[in-house]
């Protein structure tokens, strides 16, 4: 049961960075805007999309599995802390627990491997 769990986790996981990504390609100059707003630079924005994008599809095919789960993570808990930190709020606090939840999912992730349905362990 496991070598179907762990694809499961991954995309699981990896869906919401995926769709996440797609959706800043899709309403490019809003999130660019709201990025700036948050006191980030909009330049960056090409980059979120890649990590997103970009790991969310790793994470799911089970490509560099440990590389992407620590980057997702690092960014993960970066984009709680600059735009979820009003805690005040219940709504952001939320989604800065979710965020940290996501993170410590990832870090799992990493340190167990992507498992047997991935195009690290394909045998």
């Amino acid at each position: 049961m496991s070598k179907y769990s762990s694809v499961v986790a991954r995309i699981l996981l990896a869906h919401i960075f995926l769709l996440a990504g797609i959706s800043k390609i899709t309403g490019y100059a809003g999130t660019q805007g709201y990025m700036e707003a948050m006191g980030v630079p909009g330049m960056l924005l090409p980059l979120v999309i890649i990590l997103e994008a970009g790991g969310g599809l790793a994470l799911i095919v089970g490509w560099q599995t440990r590389l992407v789960s620590y980057a997702l993570a690092a960014f993960t808990v970066v984009a709680a802390i600059i735009f979820h930190s009003n805690l005040g709020e219940q709504m952001q606090m939320i989604l800065f627990m979710k965020n940290f939840a996501i993170a410590g999912g990832l870090l799992l992730l990493a340190e167990h491997g992507p498992g047997a349905f991935s195009l690290e362990n394909r045998k």
